[in-house]
């Protein structure tokens, strides 16, 4: 744990008032602070039930598409783009799927979509979901090409893909604390439907829910790791 002398906790607290200001800043020094103590997590429920046209049309030079296993062992030799081999070995097992924009043969961005159960961090954690969703994870951009709005475009043209065949919308989640990514997915058209609230100590998790997780079946439930995580919130 990092040790901070008090003005300089004093100068890390005054910073984060000025970006987020006092209620967030508040929130996270308590969940920074019960972490201190056990694994503290609280899960914010999101979905997208509808295509924005604004982000359907890519950049000139290009291609979107769902990549194939051949395509996806090939970017996974390139550390930067976060694909390693134990990762798409579940993923794949499973059914997931990658949705991606490639610029000519370089991987400029690229999401995940599951209809499964998927593991999340911590990884014995699996995140159950309303199967008549799809579940997005793992979204990456290559430093390179940010700025384009590759990943609200990738995004949007998967669930185009996915409502053709019958899914309802994308369901996913952000961590209380991770501010500017719940910003950017409200920007986005995202809307927020609940939480998930869990503790783990000595061992043991408690896992609460607000009411409207029930509606969505969105759930967490214990299984053993396979080695790693695998659905982890990048959004």
């Amino acid at each position: 744990m990092e040790s901070l002398q008090p003005r300089d906790y004093i100068a890390r607290i005054r910073r984060k008032l000025q970006q987020v200001g006092p209620m967030h800043t508040l929130h996270l020094l308590l969940v920074r602070t019960i972490n201190r103590l056990a694994l503290f997590k609280i899960l914010r429920g999101i979905l997208l039930l509808k295509v924005d046209p604004a982000f359907l049309d890519c950049p000139a030079g290009y291609t979107p598409g769902f990549l194939d296993e051949k395509q996806l062992r090939h970017f996974a030799r390139d550390p930067q783009n976060e694909l390693d081999d134990s990762f798409l070995d579940e993923a794949l097992a499973k059914g997931d799927r990658c949705y991606a924009i490639l610029d000519g043969e370089n991987l400029a961005a690229y999401g995940w979509y599951s209809r499964q159960p998927t593991r999340i961090n911590p990884p014995d954690m699996l995140l159950d979901f309303d199967p008549d969703y799809v579940y997005m994870y793992k979204g990456l951009t290559n430093p390179l090409y940010r700025g384009q709005r590759l990943h609200a475009i990738g995004m949007n043209r998967a669930l185009q893909s996915y409502m053709e065949e019958g899914v309802r919308g994308i369901i996913s989640y952000v961590e209380s604390t991770n501010f500017d990514s719940l910003k950017s997915c409200f920007r986005l058209g995202y809307q927020a439907f609940g939480s998930i609230y869990l503790l783990r100590l000595f061992g043991r998790s408690l896992r609460l829910y607000s009411p409207a997780c029930r509606h969505y079946r969105f759930a967490l439930r214990e299984e053993a790791p396979m080695g790693g995580e695998v659905g982890a919130s990048k959004a």
